[in-house]
C-alpha cells in the first residue's frame, strides 16, 4: 500500500470480489456466485489489475489461471475477509440464545469425539442456532499457531506444543495401549520388553508432530519399530485389528476404538505421562464477550470428560 493509495479511498467490497475470484478462477463462475453481473465483476477485476499492477488471472488457452501474485494473495484475502466479517457480526449486546454465529476449531478427532461433541451438546441446549466447525488441524498450521488463529476461534491441542498464547487447562487424560484380541504375545499383559520387540502403529511421527507418550518411549531408550504412521486416533484401532502390532491411545477414545471390534485395551508397563488438554486462542479474542462464552461452554464440557474419565477409571480399579 503506497501513501498516494491508501486504505480510506479503497471500496472494501473489492475484497469480496478477489475472494471469489482467486477461489472460482474465472470471472463467469465468480459472478455466479457473488449474484452479480459479468459486466460489474469485470469492473471490479479491472479496479484490483489497477491496484496491484498485476493481471490477476491471466489466459492459459482456454481457461484462467492464477498470477504468482495472486497465488500469494489466496490465503491473505480468506484471513481478511473472515476478519472483516466478524468485526461486522460483532454486536454491542450478544444473547446466545438468539445467536446464529459460527465458531470455528482446530483440533484432532481425539479432541473433537471428546471435548468437541460434549461442547456441541450443551451448547444446544443453551444457544441452538449457534453452530461449531471442527476443522482437522495440521503441523503447519500447529507450527504457525499465531497466524493460523488469526482467522479460527481456537484449536484444541495438549500442552507442549504451543507457547506465548491465551489458552485454557480442559482435562487431563491417561495413555493405554491397544492390541489384537487374538495377538498371544500379550495374553499375560505387556513388558517393557514386549514393547521394544512389537511392531507399531503410530499416531503423528515428525520432529514436531508426536505424542508425548511415544516421545516418552524414546526418552526410556525404546525405539518403536513403527509399521504404520496414521495422523487419526480414531482410525488406530483399523491399523491394529489382525496384526500383532500394537498402539496407544488416550483412555477417553479407548472404548470407541475397542468397540470396532477385535481389540483389548491394556495399561502401560510404565508410567506414561498424562496429556493435559488445552483451549488456545488468539490475544485479539481475550476481550470478546461471545468468545468468553465459548470458552465457557468448553470449560463446563471438558468437565464432563474429566468426570467421565475419572468414574472409568474407578470402576477399572480393583477391588479394596
Amino acid at each position: 500500500m503506497t501513501a498516494n493509495n491508501p486504505l480510506s479511498r479503497l471500496d472494501l467490497n473489492l475484497l469480496v470480489s478477489l475472494d471469489a475470484l482467486l477461489t472460482e478462477r474465472s470471472v463467469t463462475r465468480a459472478a455466479e456466485r457473488l449474484h452479480l453481473s459479468q459486466p460489474a465483476l469485470s469492473a471490479s477485476l479491472a479496479r484490483l489489475r489497477t491496484h496491484f499492477n498485476d493481471p490477476i488471472l491471466a489466459r492459459r488457452g482456454n481457461t484462467y489461471e492464477l498470477t504468482p501474485l495472486a497465488v500469494r494473495l489466496t490465503e491473505h484475502t480468506a484471513i481478511a475477509l473472515d476478519a472483516a466479517r466478524r468485526v461486522f457480526e460483532s454486536q454491542a449486546t450478544w444473547t446466545p440464545s438468539d445467536s446464529t454465529r459460527e465458531f470455528s476449531v482446530y483440533g484432532s478427532d481425539y479432541g473433537f469425539a471428546t471435548v468437541g461433541a460434549a461442547v456441541s451438546r450443551i451448547a444446544a441446549r443453551v444457544a441452538p442456532d449457534v453452530r461449531f466447525r471442527f476443522m482437522l488441524h495440521t503441523t503447519p498450521i500447529v507450527d504457525d499457531a499465531a497466524t493460523s488463529l488469526r482467522s479460527v476461534d481456537a484449536m484444541v491441542i495438549p500442552h507442549g506444543y504451543l507457547t506465548d498464547l491465551p489458552f485454557q487447562d480442559l482435562w487431563r487424560d491417561r495413555w493405554v495401549i491397544v492390541a489384537d484380541e487374538d495377538n498371544d504375545a500379550v495374553a499375560d499383559g505387556l513388558t517393557m520388553d514386549l514393547l521394544s520387540e512389537s511392531p507399531w502403529v503410530f499416531t503423528y511421527r515428525s520432529r514436531s508432530a508426536f505424542t508425548s507418550a511415544s516421545r516418552q518411549l524414546q526418552l526410556m531408550g525404546i525405539e518403536p519399530r513403527v509399521e504404520v504412521v496414521v495422523e487419526s486416533f480414531m482410525s488406530l484401532g483399523h491399523f491394529v485389528t489382525g496384526t500383532r502390532r500394537l498402539g496407544i491411545v488416550q483412555s477417553a477414545i479407548a472404548p470407541m476404538i475397542a468397540r470396532n471390534g477385535g481389540l483389548r485395551v491394556l495399561e502401560p508397563p510404565f508410567d506414561a505421562a498424562p496429556t493435559a488438554n488445552a483451549l488456545w486462542w488468539h490475544p485479539v479474542h481475550e476481550r470478546d464477550p461471545e468468545h468468553a462464552w465459548m470458552r465457557g461452554i468448553f470449560a463446563e464440557a471438558a468437565a464432563e470428560v474429566q468426570a467421565t474419565a475419572d468414574a472409568a477409571r474407578a470402576a477399572e480399579a480393583p477391588a479394596p
